[in-house]
């Protein structure tokens, strides 16, 4: 778990520096920040989607994700759910907004995926402090533009690796590149969708969407016993 353990404290550490830039930056400053990340969110998740749908064998799998994840999220209310925690705090739905996105960029992608299952298996903490350095920057970024909430997006990180190393040491690597394929499609419609909303160009509640990223694993899993 130290791999989990250092990448977590990088977030937390790259946060709190953010965080205090943001004091200190006036708001045409900060309105610029907001539209670069909406811009880098709205590119990386149309690059994600490029780079995974040639490569996908499941085609209509990403719809039936979308479908059942948005049902189950918009049943379970999370997006109201976490805009009340968070209005308790200044700027609170813009803080929401960022946690999400920064939670997707941190938890959707190779290194964070791939990082637990090696550190399980092989006790090799190399993709996950490769990914600890890129979080640390991404994070600094995110908090000089949300503010230093961006730490609780570190939990998040926790869990997400934490459950993927619990599991992993279950069962084995259970991660196939079929797998990453699908999971990278839906994550990079999440990370786009995420983006529109920096952007104020649709609110997609992209939190309702979150139990998306779990139907492409459950299915591929189930797939494979047949």
């Amino acid at each position: 778990m130290i791999g989990t353990l250092v990448n977590t404290g990088t977030i937390i550490v790259g946060s709190l520096i953010g965080g205090l830039f943001k004091k200190i930056m006036s708001d045409r400053v900060n309105n610029a920040l907001f539209i670069a990340m909406g811009l880098a969110a709205f590119g990386l998740g149309i690059n994600t989607l490029v780079q995974n749908m040639p490569n996908s064998i499941f085609p209509v799998l990403f719809i039936v994700s979308l479908s059942i994840g948005g049902v189950i999220g918009t049943m379970l209310d999370i997006d109201g759910r976490v805009s009340r925690l968070t209005s308790r705090r200044p700027d609170g739905g813009k803080l929401g907004q960022g946690i999400v996105t920064g939670s997707l960029l941190f938890c959707v992608g190779t290194l964070s995926i791939l990082g637990p299952v090696q550190s399980a298996l092989y006790q090799d903490h190399t993709f996950l402090f490769t990914n600890a350095t890129l979080d640390l920057v991404t994070s600094m970024v995110l908090a000089s533009t949300y503010g230093i909430g961006m730490v609780f997006s570190a939990g998040i990180l926790f869990c997400w690796q934490g459950g993927i190393y619990a599991l992993t040491l279950l069962v084995g690597n259970f991660i196939t590149d079929t797998m990453m394929c699908e999971l990278g499609i839906v994550g990079g419609f999440l990370i786009a969708m995420s983006g529109l909303g920096i952007l104020e160009i649709k609110d997609c509640k992209t939190l309702n969407f979150l139990p998306a990223l779990f139907i492409p694993p459950i299915w591929c899993i189930i797939y494979s016993q047949f």
